[in-house]
């Protein structure tokens, strides 16, 4: 019969007893892992937080009642021990585990508790279906590999916390409870009982909020901060995560890009034992966009892009000449190796891939050991055409030249996804390196394509660069942004950008955007009036808790470095959430549903 503690108080972790232990009394607690019955001896793996270690039964030492306890022991049994630890022979040390030169024979036991078979295994290996997984999550954090994560990301957490506190900056809290403002994303509402028919917004950011702080003069501010967004979850998107937020009041772009770098740096070298070098590299916007086709690149290998357009102008080939016609561009990827590694079927499968980001297809050309090429539209272009094109793509033998042409955004966002595509099928992306580099001088505009209008390319309390405010009223799209992303091989980890500070520019700002004074002021009327109290210059920066643990992990979705996730839909498998409420709490609200 499972028991209470009876005042068995724990001297150790399991996982961290080692060879210097051996002939202590030890009293240890936890989950049995698996039990093996050889007769006179069970061997029990016992498990706690901190790891695992070996439990021998003997009848000899802990007598029968013990013994037939052990017997008793099944998965997840939840068992209290006392005994003595001893070293194992030569012949029985297991290398495998971080306590495989000890053992500790038992001579007391009480059983906590006992368990249900488990509908997954405990064990880092699971083949187990994620939805299972996620449905019994509790279980799952069982499992010493997902233990480990979330260990490292308090580690994590603790170090940022320790680093922003020796930089003389104040942690506040601000409201979970906050207006509906557009932010890019859908807010998650919630209906106000006291104001019937009007609502709270769960925060997309602390934004408005951690600005207030520095017009209030905490001129340093940060927050571990949960964050909500209502979009289409994908593996590195979850509706609800944490960011480290920061503020800083009379600084420039290079103040906060130090704090920020170093407190990357202290992660980096107290959690990994890597030392970064500071000050981190820095990459325009343009930069990335034309060497890689895309504004978070992954720099770790080549595959770099190629313009091609001013070559193929007037070529011959329609699609090319089109392209460039119409404004658009054709641009290339070099693949060394690619002519051998990539078969004729396999390249077709390339062009599918490219077609799911809009591309109308993948023009490609394949040199052969001999030098001889072979091209889906070589035959449209003169011999001395495709020898400038070549030569332009700096191929040789054995090489891949694939083009795309279109509008510049679609060949951007195809051969950027294409690049790292390639990438992972011939498995060139090195392990363990971490690139780590800033983005700078965005467009402070991006035109939407399909209305004609411009929207802030990050959020609309970002100042345009100095020396481009003048052209905030001759050429919108060509004014860049005092903004900057924060990049670790492909993920952007974090964004920041200088404030506007001055009622006026906050004012005019809304306007290009579309928004009407009316509006401006029903929903950012409190912001322009603080403004008009001295506000001072300020920026800041937030960077995703859960994406930085996932880079530092290589877990391959956020639902995997996140306690309790959602799923791909968005719901809680655990607790069957979303759900219905009774109509007693919607009349109390003054809703009625109609779905």
């Amino acid at each position: 019969m499972a028991g209470m503690m009876k005042g068995w108080k724990r001297t150790n972790q399991a996982g961290e007893l080692c060879e210097a232990a051996a002939g202590l009394q030890v009293t240890l607690t936890g989950w049995v892992q698996r039990t093996r019955n050889l007769g006179g001896l069970i061997f029990v793996w016992l498990r706690d937080k901190s790891g695992l270690v070996q439990l021998v039964f003997d009848a000899e030492v802990c007598g029968e009642e013990c013994f037939k306890l052990g017997e008793s022991l099944g998965r997840e049994y939840v068992l209290a021990v006392k005994g003595e630890v001893r070293l194992r022979e030569t012949d029985a040390i297991n290398d495998k585990l971080k306590t495989g030169k000890i053992e500790v024979f038992v001579k007391e036991a009480t059983l906590l508790n006992s368990s249900a078979t488990p509908p997954i295994y405990i064990e880092d290996d699971t083949k187990d279906n994620e939805t299972v997984r996620l449905k019994y999550r509790y279980l799952d954090l069982r499992r010493p590999v997902m233990r480990d994560i979330l260990l490292l990301r308090s580690r994590v957490l603790s170090t940022i916390r320790r680093y922003m506190d020796g930089q003389g900056f104040s942690e506040i809290e601000t409201p979970i409870l906050t207006k509906s403002t557009p932010e890019g994303a859908r807010d998650f509402l919630v209906p106000s009982r006291l104001h019937q028919g009007e609502f709270y917004a769960l925060p997309q950011s602390p934004q408005i909020y951690k600005q207030l702080l520095m017009l209030a003069g905490m001129e340093r501010y940060y927050q571990v901060a949960r964050c909500f967004r209502d979009e289409d979850n994908r593996a590195d998107r979850q509706p609800e995560f944490t960011q480290v937020d920061i503020e800083m009041s009379f600084i420039e772009q290079e103040d906060i890009q130090a704090v920020v770098e170093g407190a990357f740096a202290a992660v980096f070298r107290e959690q990994m034992g890597i030392e970064l070098t500071l000050p981190l590299p820095r990459m325009t916007w343009r930069h990335a966009m034309d060497t890689y086709g895309s504004d978070k690149p992954d720099t770790r290998y080549g595959l770099e892009l190629i313009d091609a357009s001013r070559i193929v102008n007037q070529c011959g080939f329609s699609v090319f000449e089109n392209a460039v016609g119409a404004g658009g561009s054709v641009r290339g990827i070099r693949v060394p190796g690619g002519a051998e590694r990539f078969s004729r079927k396999e390249i077709d499968a390339l062009t599918e891939y490219v077609k799911t980001y809009r591309a109308k297809g993948l023009a490609w050309a394949s040199i052969g050991a001999d030098g001889a090429a072979k091209s889906s539209f070589f035959k449209f272009i003169s011999q001395e055409k495709q020898s400038e094109l070549i030569a332009a793509m700096g191929a040789g033998a054995g090489d891949l030249l694939v083009w795309v042409a279109d509008k510049n955004s679609v060949v951007y966002q195809s051969l950027g996804a294409l690049r790292q595509e390639i990438a992972r099928r011939m498995d060139i992306i090195p392990k363990g390196q971490y690139d780590l580099f800033w983005v700078v001088e965005f467009p402070l505009f991006e035109l939407d394509e399909e209305t004609g209008a411009y929207n802030a390319m990050h959020h609309p309390f970002t100042s345009a660069m100095a020396e481009d405010i003048g052209a905030l009223t001759t050429d919108r799209g060509s004014v860049r942004a005092n903004a900057y992303d924060l990049v670790l091989n492909g993920i952007e980890m974090g964004s920041g950008s200088i404030r506007i500070h001055e009622s006026d520019m906050q004012a005019r700002m809304f306007e290009m955007l579309g928004l009407s004074q009316e509006e401006a002021r029903h929903r950012f009327g409190f912001l322009l009036e603080a403004f008009k109290y001295g506000a001072p210059p300020h920026g800041g920066f937030a960077f995703g808790v859960d994406r930085l643990i996932m880079m530092l992990t290589g877990a391959e979705s956020l639902r995997d470095v996140i306690a309790f996730p959602k799923a791909q839909n968005a719901s809680c498998l655990m607790m069957d959430t979303p759900s219905d409420v009774k109509d007693e709490q919607l009349e109390v609200l003054g809703l009625k549903l109609d779905v």
